[in-house]
């Protein structure tokens, strides 16, 4: 009798677990650029003879687009260099190119998984100028895809010459 109830108990367990795997809600699994909160910082792209670009722009990590680098993921996360996604100084020059109608180019260097800005409005720089990118007044330690902003910062990217 009670090797019985026993068996039937183990019986009822099972088919519960059963009816629960199907009719349980499933967890869905969100994208890492999904997580990324957007933020607002200041973005002034001073180049060679004028400035470009100097106001807010609300931005967070994305995939970004260049003729001479292809598309590819900018949000912090690049190279390893932060573990959770997040808004870019590069990122944040794209957002403003498309919002005011400025070009910008870039190659793509897959060893560093980052984007090394080569032209900006038509300047371009080469053997004898670069595109700076700093935040706050200070030279970001790596490239514009891996280098994470938070609301408020002032970004810049400013032509300067060797």
């Amino acid at each position: 009798m009670i090797g019985s109830i026993s068996r039937r108990f183990a019986a009822a367990t099972a088919a519960l677990a059963l009816a629960l795997t199907f009719w349980a809600p499933a967890a869905t699994a969100t994208p890492a650029t999904a997580l990324a909160t957007p933020v607002t910082v200041h973005l002034t792209v001073t180049g060679p003879t004028s400035t470009i670009y100097s106001s807010n722009i609300t931005t967070t990590g994305h995939n970004v687009t260049t003729a001479s680098g292809g598309t590819h993921i900018c949000d912090g996360t690049n190279n390893g260099h932060n573990p959770t996604p997040g808004a870019t100084p590069t990122a944040a020059l794209d957002d403003a190119a498309s919002a005011a109608g400025f070009t910008w180019d870039g190659i793509w260097y897959p060893s560093f998984d980052d984007y090394f800005v080569t032209t900006i409005a038509g300047s371009a720089g080469g053997s004898t100028a670069y595109w700076n990118i700093s935040v706050n007044g200070v030279a970001t330690p790596v490239g514009g895809c891996q280098f994470r902003i938070k609301a408020g910062d002032r970004v810049a990217f400013t032509w300067t010459e060797l």
